[in-house]
């Protein structure tokens, strides 16, 4: 049998039972040992749902169980440096969510906790990097197929209007620019494979909540740039298109495409549209494996730490670009 590395998960969270839990139980090097949840009942309830073995009522309690090797935190943002830190202290490898801190100087004291354990992992679950369609964009890029890359233009955005409701929360790091603006961050940098020069950006505060609804910027890198908007208060929605100099390249479901349906992305030059499929996949599931595979083999991660800890002094740099009102460099 395949060995597979036994997980915990640090709360209840949708994105965790709607997604992640599924995935890992679907997956190839990983097996799902316990849940915790600050509300037992609910833990109790996800873990018969899902046929989770052990429960706990705290999320400590769960980094006690020496079994553990590794966990996954979906809890909210302001608790992600805290409870990675408390999972490295218990020797546990870290798979967080993104965005992995507030801030960059929150995700700087997680990058110093991590080199005092080498022999842990850490990475921030950007799970959109692990797709094939990405793999495959990266690579055209990579390849010319588009010539040289210099716009990125993407937009993602959902409605939301419950005050009782997470990203709604300024406390716990809510916003649009946290929840779904950092992936059109992350894939700037992910595709130029560098950081940006200068930004200039807008956000637009709920007068309730404190929280961020709309925001847009422009990252200017030395090779091109992105443009973007997200929004929590929008029609739901996700967009990403590359223009480069001789073609551009589309994608139909970039971010969170169904782990039961294909996608497809269009790749046009000159006077030709070439569509690749791809079939259904989970991405998360890719994710999940491709950690537990590094840890199994003592491998590199794909992803390091330095590279979330670089992402979030980009949206810090957004922002300060909107509350200085005018452009940054950086």
């Amino acid at each position: 049998m395949t060995k597979k590395i036994q997980w915990g998960v640090l709360g209840a969270a949708t994105i965790a039972v709607e997604q992640v839990i599924p995935a890992m139980l679907q997956s190839e090097y990983c097996a799902v040992r316990a849940i915790a949840s600050r509300n037992i009942e609910k833990g109790r309830e996800v873990a018969k749902s899902f046929k989770i073995p052990h429960v706990y009522g705290s999320y400590q309690d769960l980094l006690g169980d020496n079994e553990i090797q590794a966990v996954y935190i979906p809890l909210p943002n302001h608790l992600h440096v805290e409870w990675a830190i408390n999972a490295l202290r218990a020797g546990k490898h870290v798979l967080v969510e993104k965005p992995v801190a507030m801030n960059s100087k929150e995700a700087q004291e997680l990058l110093v906790e991590a080199n005092k354990h080498p022999e842990l992992k850490v990475m921030e679950a950007y799970m959109y990097k692990f797709h094939p369609q990405w793999v495959k964009a990266k690579q055209m890029i990579q390849d010319g197929e588009i010539g040289h890359l210099e716009t990125i233009q993407a937009s993602f955005s959902f409605f939301d209007a419950d005050p009782n409701s997470i990203v709604n929360n300024k406390v716990f790091g809510g916003g649009s620019l946290m929840d779904i603006g950092c992936y059109p961050v992350s894939i700037s940098r992910f595709l130029f494979d560098a950081e940006p020069k200068r930004i200039v950006s807008n956000l637009e505060y709920h007068l309730e909540f404190g929280v961020d609804v709309h925001a847009s910027a422009i990252l200017e890198f030395d090779e091109g740039r992105c443009v973007f908007f997200s929004s929590i208060q929008l029609f739901e929605d996700q967009q990403v298109k590359l223009f480069g100099t001789t073609g551009s390249i589309a994608f139909d479901m970039p971010f969170n495409p169904q782990p039961g349906k294909q996608v497809k992305i269009w790749l046009v030059k000159e006077n030709t549209k070439n569509e690749m499929v791809f079939e259904p996949c989970n991405q998360y599931g890719l994710q999940a494996d491709i950690f537990s595979k590094a840890i199994l083999e003592g491998m590199e991660l794909p992803v390091s730490l330095e590279d979330a800890v670089k992402n979030m002094a980009v949206i810090d740099a957004i922002k300060e670009s909107d509350l200085l009102g005018r452009s940054i460099a950086l």
